[in-house]
């Protein structure tokens, strides 16, 4: 293992780690906030561990599958680690362990908190909150690989294909640093496009700029203790819930329109299960808030703004869903294993994996009535690898094996069973907000510290995969046995 280009690269997310605290600290001297201290011994502490970590010299470039699985968790645990800190010295968040069960919820966009009031902090720190949301929707790796030296012998895709969420990953163009910019220029552009609508609906400038980065990266931190209902906004719900469908949609789709090759885009199988989710979703929600003495413009308004936040994994909430009948909740909580599509921004396990899934097992009941029929699972009219639909299998049954493992672990806190696994599941899943007082209307606060480092391990696992978490801890890891 090149483990001196390990650290080289390190150093350098270390670096632009600070470089993105440089401007919650500039609010923090215009908002005149004492968070200021908070942030430059944090910027400073950055700093030099990034130069220390640059300094180390490799032998060679090159980076290969197992340095880029390496590299990426490390770096999201560093980031989570450091990035916890202006939470912990500002007072803010008095427990470190609190704080980084916040920081890590914001890097891998999960949107669950620890917070009973949000509103008193000051600006700078909720600046800072919804921030990390946006440095990790798209990933803060595939920025670094859009600005760095590229590495040798082809190394920056191991590092994209451990990042980037899905059971697949391409490059839009043959040099990887140009895929990179061009995936960032379109979230950053869909980005302003939603702060622009935002505050055309009479939003506050701060406010936008901080719910439009939690929207596009799926996070769902916000500034009221009411979420987006505090806003009191039918056209801001609705925009908001609009751009989160499209931010859980997968990049790949819009660089298709970009190239003016929109009926291609169109097509795509995995577009069509993940609005068919939605819309039947919303039909069964509405329909059974209707049917609990709820007008029919206010249970079409909560039912299609939840199920678009639930299944994108964002998170945000205009009313407490744990209050809802029980086909609701339950169809949210369906929502919250699908997620959104691969190459989104969204958690949960994807609509792909789920198409993949879903029609392997139709060809399973198929072969075991007809041993003779030789059939392969297609997407989109073309047979799928089966190597993929093995890795789809192995991908789900591990989730599970660490869902049950979690819940175990969790249960020894003594809380109700509903708490328990919505608990897990919204924080594998990247969710947000579970069911009971850790819902909408709670939070996670109660959880032991045990409980949390759990639920942390769960977020990053969720966010990037399994892979790049476990090889970390599992001494002897041998990663061909998983290409």
């Amino acid at each position: 293992m090149n483990r001196k280009k390990i650290s080289s690269y390190l150093g350098n997310i270390l670096l632009i780690e600070a470089l993105l605290l440089g401007i919650p600290a500039g609010l923090s001297i215009y908002f005149r906030e004492k968070a200021f201290l908070s942030f430059a011994f944090t910027i400073a502490l950055l700093a030099v561990a990034g130069i220390l970590c640059i300094k180390i010299k490799p032998e060679t470039g090159a980076i290969h599958a197992r340095e880029g699985y390496v590299i990426v968790g490390l770096a999201w645990i560093l980031m989570s680690a450091f990035g916890a800190l202006p939470f912990f010295i500002s007072g803010c968040i008095p427990n470190y362990i609190n704080a980084l069960f916040e920081t890590v919820s914001g890097f891998t966009t999960t949107g669950s908190t620890i917070l009973d009031d949000i509103e008193v902090l000051p600006k700078s720190i909720l600046f800072w909150r919804s921030f990390t949301h946006f440095i990790g929707g798209m990933g803060i790796l595939v920025f670094a690989l859009a600005v760095m030296p590229k590495s040798d012998d082809g190394g920056d895709m191991h590092i994209m294909r451990a990042e980037v969420p899905g059971p697949t990953v391409g490059k839009l163009v043959s040099k990887i640093r140009a895929t990179a910019t061009i995936l960032y220029g379109i979230y950053c552009g869909m980005t302003l496009v939603l702060v622009i609508l935002l505050i055309i609906g009479g939003m506050p400038v701060f406010d936008s700029f901080c719910n439009a980065f939690a929207t596009a990266g799926t996070g769902g931190f916000g500034l009221l203790n009411s979420s987006i209902a505090g806003y009191n906004s039918y056209y801001c719900e609705m925009v908001i819930a609009v751009f989160m469908i499209l931010f859980g949609t997968n990049f790949n789709l819009y660089y298709l329109i970009i190239r003016k090759k929109i009926g291609l885009a169109l097509k795509n199988e995995e577009l069509h299960w993940y609005l068919g989710f939605i819309a039947f979703a919303t039909a069964v929600i509405t329909i059974n808030l209707f049917s609990t003495e709820h007008w029919l413009d206010d249970s079409f308004r909560y039912a299609f703004f939840q199920v678009a936040s639930i299944i994108s994994t964002t998170g945000f909430s205009t009313a407490d869903f744990d209050k809802w009948p029980q086909i609701s909740k339950t169809t949210l909580f369906i929502l919250m294993f699908i997620g959104g599509m691969g190459g989104s921004t969204g958690g949960g396990l994807k609509v792909n994996r789920v198409i993949i899934a879903i029609k392997s097992g139709i060809r399973s009941i198929k072969n075991a009535i007809n041993p003779k029929l030789v059939q392969s699972v297609k997407v989109d009219d073309e047979p799928v690898d089966e190597n993929l639909v093995k890795s789809v299998a192995l991908y789900v049954s591990n989730l599970f094996a660490i869902l049950f493992v979690s819940v175990f672990i969790i249960s020894l806190d003594g809380y109700d069973f509903t708490e328990t696994i919505s608990s897990v599941v919204a924080c594998a899943s990247n969710v947000g907000p579970g069911f009971g007082w850790c819902g909408p209307s709670g939070n996670f606060s109660s959880f032991s510290a045990l409980s949390k480092i759990v639920l942390i391990l769960d977020m990053l696992i969720g966010r990037l995969e399994i892979i790049p978490i476990l090889i970390l801890f599992a001494r002897g890891f041998r990663l061909r046995k998983y290409n």
